[in-house]
């Protein structure tokens, strides 16, 4: 009985070499690069906002491993100034093209739900109370920081994710697209409503 020999593959086949080429050009690693920061964040698709300062906070050292004449004050101008980009959440908090935005939407209405009943559990009942009054402190006083917003709010304990009532609500505000970070303080987000910060 002969055997039946298995179909040819259709698939491409890639050598390391090739593959080695493709994934640093994608990462804008070799070849041209924008040197303009919107354009060359917005060939990247994001860049996450790390906390972690070592040597220098990753989305720094991120945007200036690809453009050699990237400094940190060039980030602000079109971040704060211009507003050609925002911040948001990917999978963390990132920098994004602001013509992004509308496709935020979408992400925006999934996470009303999903996080009311994620963070109840996380953090702790009592933050939905808080969303009017929040919104109203910054439409009377301006852009806030969310220690502004605690007063008397005592937190549970000294986690670093331990959020007091009132920070819970301005993250899930920020979430979900009531509010935008329209700067940093040190590394703190200042809150605003995103009417203020997004251009129309």
């Amino acid at each position: 009985m002969k055997k039946s020999r298995a179909a040819p593959s259709n698939r491409p086949v890639l050598s390391n070499r090739d593959a080695r080429r493709i994934f640093l050009h994608r990462h804008l690693l070799s070849g041209d690069v924008p040197q303009f920061v919107p354009d060359l964040i917005e060939r990247l698709g994001f860049v996450q906002v790390d906390s972690v300062n070592t040597v220098e906070r990753a989305h720094h050292m991120i945007l200036s491993t690809r453009s050699r004449p990237y400094r940190q004050r060039h980030l602000a101008p079109p971040l704060q100034r211009h507003r050609t980009l925002f911040e948001n959440w990917t999978h963390d908090a990132s920098i994004i093209p602001t013509r992004f935005f509308p496709h935020w939407k979408l992400r925006f209405q999934r996470e009303t739900q999903g996080l009311a009943a994620k963070w109840t559990k996380w953090q702790r009942t009592g933050f939905a109370e808080k969303f009017d009054d929040v919104l109203q402190r910054i439409r009377d006083d301006g852009p806030c920081l969310s220690r502004d917003m605690a007063g008397d709010e005592a937190k549970k304990g000294t986690g670093w994710w331990d959020w007091h009532p009132s920070k819970t609500a301005l993250e899930y505000l920020w979430r979900t697209g009531a509010l935008a970070v329209c700067r940093r303080q040190g590394f703190q987000k200042v809150y605003d409503l995103t009417e203020n910060v997004i251009p129309a």
